[in-house]
């Protein structure tokens, strides 16, 4: 005999009902009333939608009004499970900037901790008791750095200072929007490059207030073209790293110095958009002209500016390094304020920097990939490979190129080797969304119909879990 839908509805209890009960009240130990209130509200409202749609008979409505709090307790844990998650990143790409480009150190990470604790002298100065300024925190030490790194002493760059703010698309912006509002900027065509996020250094500019004034061609810029840009409306001289792209064949660029000793010429600001906060030789790895922050931020140019999460192998910032006239300009810009970074990444970015000046820049998750030999990997991809022989899988260890990222050495690679996965029971797309959806996410990438692996972009602690990952994905779903 059919039951009529209203009978049904009335055996639904009432949510102040529910919040006294002994299931609920256990509840309410981790999470707020209110919060409780809404989700049971939330679940009572699909199961009356249920049976408005004839989708329960008094037995079935019974049974899940017997769960309904182990219901409420998963949709609990649902809606207040962080969004920002950490996950395995088995690509192969260092720098990847949809998974937060360079991991950070455990120095970086402990300073972290300690300034986030409590307070700090952000912006006091403990000898006089003052207020001062929070970039004197890392400024002695980036100039350190410099100096170190470039075979000079801190003296010879007294002359420079330098800022962080929270970006390198914000050290630039500040930057032009500071020295060339309402003048012209002379860049090259075959630098007006995209970044990621369809973020373009002609809009840069443009919001900067600058004016923008191309010179040269696509593939071929002479000094000349610069030289005969120039009018009493130019400003600034800028050059700009091509990320994510090599130009090859039939092209020409002048040097660095040639456009300094053009800008002495002309009494014109140079500034470089260097990007990568490259420290470290790249050639050991295999990787040749890569343009160097050390060189750039100790020559004359007036500013250079890089980001500290590529190369530098940091926290997320812009750096802008430069002649003090030109710093003390941007200091006092009211966008400086709106740009600067806080507590949280100035402890990170100190972190870092004084793993350059104490020789321990292996500790730099993103620099110990970057050297990580391609037979260590083969060997920890072997031992893996070995775990998963009991799998429904055929599991291969083959030859692969890992890719530094984030806009860095474009058209380089790194000898490597990966797991290759086909599974027998699922097509590779479904298994590398499963992957996605395991505690934590591992992301894989996919190449010739299988799932690649590449384990430079794991931290050797985390095989055995990956291992034990890698056979709960791998396992047939039960009927």
């Amino acid at each position: 005999m059919q039951i009529h839908p209203a009978h049904l509805y009335r055996k639904l209890p009432q949510v102040g009902e529910l919040l006294h009960r002994s299931d609920f009240l256990r509840l309410q130990q981790t999470y707020s009333r209110e919060l409780i209130a809404e989700a049971l509200r939330s679940t009572l409202q699909d199961l009356r939608g249920e049976i408005s749609a004839g989708r329960h008979t008094e037995d079935s409505l019974d049974l899940e009004l017997h769960g309904l709090s182990a219901k409420v307790a998963h949709s609990l844990r649902h809606a207040t499970r962080p969004s920002l998650r950490p996950v395995l990143n088995a690509t192969g790409v260092i720098l990847q900037t949809n998974l937060g480009r360079a991991p950070l150190s455990e120095a970086a990470i402990q300073r972290i901790v300690e300034v986030a604790r409590g307070y700090s002298n952000l912006e006091f100065d403990l000898e006089t008791g003052e207020r001062n300024r929070r970039d004197l925190h890392v400024e002695r030490l980036i100039l350190n750095v410099i100096a170190l790194k470039s075979g000079q002493s801190p003296p010879d760059l007294a002359h420079k200072s330098a800022v962080v703010v929270n970006n390198c698309a914000a050290a630039n912006f500040l930057a032009l929007n500071t020295l060339a509002e309402g003048g012209e900027v002379l860049v090259s065509r075959g630098e007006l490059v995209e970044i990621g996020g369809g973020f373009r250094v002609p809009d840069i500019l443009r919001k900067s207030g600058a004016i923008l004034r191309e010179v040269g061609t696509t593939n071929r810029t002479r000094l000349s073209d610069y030289a005969a840009a120039i009018t009493p409306q130019t400003r600034l001289i800028l050059r700009v790293h091509r990320s994510n792209f090599r130009m090859e064949g039939f092209t020409e660029r002048p040097a660095l110095e040639e456009l300094l000793d053009l800008g002495n010429r002309a009494s014109l600001p140079v500034f470089e958009d260097q990007g990568t906060g490259c420290i470290v030789d790249l050639a050991e790895a295999g990787i040749h002209d890569e343009s160097s922050w050390i060189q750039s931020a100790s020559s004359d140019l007036a500013l250079v500016a890089c980001s500290g999460d590529k190369l530098l192998a940091g926290p997320q910032c812009g750096i802008l390094v430069g002649a003090k006239p030109h710093l003390d300009r941007i200091r006092a810009n009211p966008l400086f304020r709106a740009l600067r970074v806080d507590k949280l990444t100035y402890a990170a970015l100190e972190a870092t920097l004084i793993a350059y000046l104490t020789a321990t820049e292996e500790t730099l998750p993103a620099i110990a990939m970057l050297r990580m030999p391609a037979e260590a990997i083969r060997t920890r991809c072997l031992a893996i490979a070995e775990r998963l022989r009991s799998t429904s899988a055929v599991v291969e260890v083959v030859e692969t190129r890992s890719v530094v990222g984030g806009g860095t050495t474009p058209g380089a690679s790194l000898a490597s080797f990966a797991l290759a996965l086909l599974p027998s029971h699922m097509s590779e797309t479904v298994f590398a969304t499963n992957m996605r959806h395991l505690d934590p996410p591992v992301v894989v990438r996919i190449h010739e119909g299988r799932v690649l692996l590449d384990l430079r972009t794991i931290p050797l602690a985390e095989d055995a879990i990956l291992a034990q990952l890698l056979q709960q994905a791998l396992e047939p779903e039960q009927p």
